[in-house]
């Protein structure tokens, strides 16, 4: 061996041995002096005993003024499936310097939350428009709805995302009006109608039109007890207020209001009204949004409860204008089209049935009817209301040989039986719907009931109005002809629903029979397995509609560009269809009355009501 290579190989060993020592020196030297800080138990960071899942959120922990945290309503945040019973503490600093302890459990790691930068007020005020939160950390908002929404997302829970809250309300705004039935009418005695769950006496099969079963002779304006007896059968229903998709009222606004419509002051007229906001803005259940959540019922038309001054002249009560239910969603059998916090659900009609099969006969029955008449109307003219077309309706009926016409007016006892009706309804093809005393009629779902395609002539009879049940595409279960071709233009109806082919016919019908299920109510004692009825379709909507104002606070969305005046044309909007002209302008441009809070005056109102109640007396 070479002695000098021998030596040089020693000296690289040596070289390369100090320089890993060196590197080894240096390695642990940046741990513990630099990464480690040297820390103390003075200098302890109190966001080291925040879970593992949280660290990231509040790696900065904001800074939260004391006063914030103070009005915001308890709030029950759901947690990940394994929870430990053992809570740490986050310490959050406040602007006056002082340190609130907040417990925080440990959880496994759940999904990232949705987090905005936007707050619910805790106030009893019924302005519940979300404020922007500046001085809060987006990622610190945790909504009180949060586990409402997430119900949702459980695939094993059948009520998921569904769940209704009821509220428990003194007996004075429901049971009791009940109690005092003959005091809820001026002119009928609404007890024979109130009983029986609000469906009212059985109608007998006596001239075979109805079944067997399922037949009442329900008042048209008894929807709010049928609605909140169906409510009790609802199979999601929750004593937690934190899972609900939604909160019920069940609050008889329409029984309220006809036992004080004349001869009442306005004081009177609005006590209960009143009486219910209070109850309501009291409850913390109302607090979570300001009662955007909350829903009722008001079994009357929409003007019936929008009384625009305190004049003792004036109409109604103003149960829909006060500055708390503005939030609400009210149901009613008429909305308005110039407003935004109610919603059109059908009137009543007298089949009520218990099961699916009782549904199923019947559909099948009216597809094999022969109609003998071409077209049939059921009404009373209007002669002191100038814009009215019935006149010249009656006059067409008259004078055709395939129209067929009941002429009700008071004392026509032919109108006051369901029996007639719908064997006219059900011996003809198309039914005449004009407006009535208001832009509806109970006539409309009597119609379709008996399988006869409805013929409108103003858009705010139907088209409008029960969005949630009918389809946009009128045309497939209805005809439509503007009043102006009857009044100015005088056209035939016979000539125009005979341009219409009978397989077109057919179709219409069979959409018509099609449609049945989702508007009528079923018995309140039962609920149908397969199908869906009115009350079904409508908590649906209203669900759906609480889960999109609730996505829409967490992600910060405000409806700024929503113009209320023209809230008609929003739900017959198409997917990502902006506002614009419609074919329809024409009849809404310009409210009745020239008020757009009021159909018609309060006169007129006081008349049509006066000869709404007097025309249902048997």
């Amino acid at each position: 061996m070479d002695k000098g290579t021998g030596k040089n190989q020693h000296s690289r060993i040596c070289l390369l041995a100090t320089i890993a020592l060196t590197c080894c020196f240096l390695l642990f030297y940046f741990n513990f002096t630099v990464l480690g800080g040297g820390t103390s138990s003075a200098d302890y960071d109190s966001t080291n005993v925040i879970p593992a899942y949280a660290r990231k959120i509040f790696a900065q922990p904001p800074v939260i003024s004391a006063p914030v945290i103070a009005s915001l309503p308890p709030v029950s945040i759901p947690l990940a499936p394994n929870v430990s019973d053992n809570a740490n503490v986050i310490i959050i600093q406040s602007n006056n310097g002082q340190q609130t302890p907040v417990n925080h459990p440990t959880v496994d790691i759940p999904p990232e939350p949705v987090v905005s930068n936007y707050t619910i007020s805790s106030s009893n005020s019924t302005d519940s428009n979300a404020q922007p939160a500046t001085n809060i950390h987006p990622e610190q908002n945790n909504f009180p709805f949060m586990r409402a929404l997430r119900t949702a997302e459980n695939k094993s829970d059948p009520c998921g995302g569904r769940y209704i809250y009821v509220h428990d309300l003194p007996s004075r705004f429901n049971e009791d009006m009940i109690k005092e039935c003959r005091t809820l009418s001026l002119w009928t005695n609404m007890c024979k109608f109130t009983g029986n769950d609000g469906l009212g006496r059985p109608l007998k099969n006596v001239e075979g039109v109805f079944s067997n079963t399922g037949w009442y002779d329900t008042n048209q304006f008894a929807v709010d007890v049928i609605f909140a007896d169906r409510m009790k059968q609802y199979e999601c229903l929750t004593n937690d207020s934190s899972l609900a998709a939604a909160f019920f009222v069940p609050f008889y606004a329409g029984f309220d209001i006809a036992r004080y419509l004349w001869g009442y002051n306005t004081s009177m007229r609005d006590a209960a009204s009143l009486d219910l906001v209070d109850w309501l803005v009291k409850r913390p259940e109302w607090r979570i949004m300001g009662g955007k959540d909350h829903f009722l019922v008001g079994g009357r038309i929409t003007w019936d409860f929008r009384r625009q001054s305190d004049e003792e002249t004036e109409w109604g009560n103003k149960l829909l204008i006060l500055p708390a239910t503005k939030n609400m969603s009210m149901l009613v059998v008429e909305s308005s089209p110039w407003n935004a916090n109610d919603f059109a659900i059908p009137y009543p009609t007298y089949f009520h049935p218990a099961k699916d099969v009782d549904v199923f006969v019947w559909q099948e029955r009216m597809r094999k009817l022969e109609r003998k008449w071409l077209f049939s109307f059921a009404g009373a003219p209007r002669p002191h209301d100038p814009k009215s077309i019935r006149s010249q309706i009656i006059d067409q009926c008259k004078n055709s040989n395939v129209g067929k016409l009941f002429e009700c007016d008071l004392g026509e006892s032919k109108c006051h039986s369901p029996s007639n009706i719908m064997q006219m309804f059900q011996s003809s093809l198309f039914c005449l719907q004009p407006q009535g005393d208001s832009y509806t009629r109970r006539s409309a779902f009597d119609s379709i009931l008996a399988g006869c395609i409805p013929v409108f002539f103003h858009p705010g009879s139907a088209y409008v109005q029960y969005t949630w049940h009918l389809p946009k595409n009128y045309s497939t279960y209805s005809v439509f002809i503007p009043e102006d071709d009857i009044r100015k233009n005088n056209v035939s109806i016979e000539q125009r629903l005979n341009e219409i082919s009978p397989e077109q016919v057919k179709m219409m019908r069979e959409e018509a029979i099609r449609l049945i299920p989702r508007l009528i109510y079923a018995d309140p004692h039962s609920k149908l397995e397969t199908l869906q009825d009115a009350f079904d379709v409508s908590v649906q909507a209203v669900i759906g509609r609480v889960t999109k104002l609730r996505r829409d606070v967490i992600e910060g969305r405000k409806e700024d560009d929503f113009i209320k005046e023209i809230s008609w044309k929003y739900a017959l909007l198409e997917e990502g269809q902006q506002v614009g002209y419609h074919e329809w302008d024409p009849f809404f441009s310009k409210p009745k009355g020239g008020n757009s809070d009021s159909n018609v005056s309060s006169a007129d109102l006081a008349k049509n009501s006066f000869n709404i109640e007097q025309r249902q007396q048997s």
